[in-house]
């Protein structure tokens, strides 16, 4: 995992919420506004803080060879370049070697990596390599199919538009068969 972050500084993000909000022309002098920038503060601090978990394998006694497959796992986490959020689904699988997984782990590494300012084509290598790293399976795929608000809301405003992205690992990338196996169960294919 990552190193302990620090606690955020909510009063600190408040003013700092307050001073944006105000470079912008927008007062937060109305009783509709004036709790914004601590609603602000309290909402990004949130968006980037994981639960913490602490990973849970079993031995593959059963000698399992076959694909393992958490299909459309809910996924939020902000752009880094505009901080506006990006949502949608991720589908994470692997092919289990000596050691299998807590199937909710899945979720959660996808929740630790995504609980920071983000680029989806890191997220998704993220997910795939610290699997790989910690279950040294035979093989790890993740895909990721985003909507991401700083495309669709701004800018070009291609509502709709999502994007997807891959990383295949192990067999999943060398064996044409296997590869084929995930990928359709995703539901992609």
């Amino acid at each position: 995992m990552s190193p302990i972050r620090q606690a955020p500084d909510l009063a600190a993000a408040e003013e700092a919420a307050r001073t944006f909000l105000a470079a912008l022309g927008i007062s937060t002098e109305s009783e509709s506004l004036r709790g914004t920038p601590g609603r602000m503060a309290r909402a990004y601090a949130e968006l980037f803080s994981p639960r913490p978990f602490n990973l849970t394998t079993f031995p593959n006694d059963e000698q399992y060879d076959e694909l393992v497959l958490a299909r459309s796992i809910p996924l939020r986490s902000v752009c880094e370049h505009h901080l506006l959020p990006f949502v949608g689904t991720a589908h994470i699988g692997y092919l289990p070697g000596q050691r299998i997984l807590g199937l909710s782990k899945l979720a959660r590494v996808l929740e630790h990596f995504a609980c920071r300012p983000q680029v989806q084509e890191r997220l998704t290598k993220q997910v795939a390599d610290w699997l790989q790293d910690q279950l040294d399976p035979k093989g790890v795929g993740v895909v990721i199919q985003a909507e991401h608000t700083c495309m669709t809301l701004r800018g070009v405003q291609a509502t709709g538009t999502t994007t997807m992205t891959s990383t295949l690992l192990g067999t999943l990338r060398t064996d044409a068969r296997s590869r084929s196996e995930f990928l359709a169960l995703t539901g992609l294919c």
